[in-house]
């Protein structure tokens, strides 16, 4: 007899590619990233909204630059660091959401993921898909196709 059947008996685990962004940790599903990458030689939109910090070339690939602090309706970052970038894709088209710094990959129990608390801020609630509550901190599960639900109504960011 084999040990196989220890796998089957776990939960179900999901793993998150962390980024912190305004200084609160948020987690996007490893199945929805591509790559990260520092963003060069990014060139404005003219018109677009303000979450559209620019587009720019990747290996080939035009990639539709958002600014997530803008997107979270955050201050521009003043930290001084270059900014990084989450590839991401939907619908065929190729995203980078811009962050403040790249954490690490992370597995968490499916049944350890929480609905978004009443209390959590709007801007992010909007763009959550749920919250992982760690040690110390909550991890804010970004959902990519909210995050990529950019309106041409809203107003841009002053």
């Amino acid at each position: 007899m084999t040990s196989t059947t220890v796998q089957v008996l776990e939960g179900a685990v999901s793993e998150y590619v962390t980024a912190v962004i305004g200084g609160q940790l948020f987690g996007l599903p490893i199945s929805r990233v591509q790559d990260v990458f520092m963003p060069e030689r990014l060139t404005r939109v003219p018109l677009s909204p303000g979450e559209i910090a620019g587009v720019l070339n990747l290996r080939g690939r035009i990639v539709t630059v958002v600014d997530m602090r803008a997107r979270l309706g955050l201050p521009k970052n003043d930290a001084g660091r270059p900014p990084m970038a989450i590839g991401v894709d939907l619908r065929g088209e190729s995203y980078g959401l811009l962050i403040d710094q790249i954490g690490e990959v992370l597995k968490l129990a499916d049944d350890g993921r929480e609905d978004n608390p009443v209390n959590l801020d709007p801007r992010m609630a909007r763009l959550a898909g749920g919250v992982h509550r760690l040690e110390g901190q909550l991890m804010v599960v970004l959902d990519v196709d909210r995050v990529l639900e950019i309106m041409p109504d809203m107003p841009a960011a002053a």
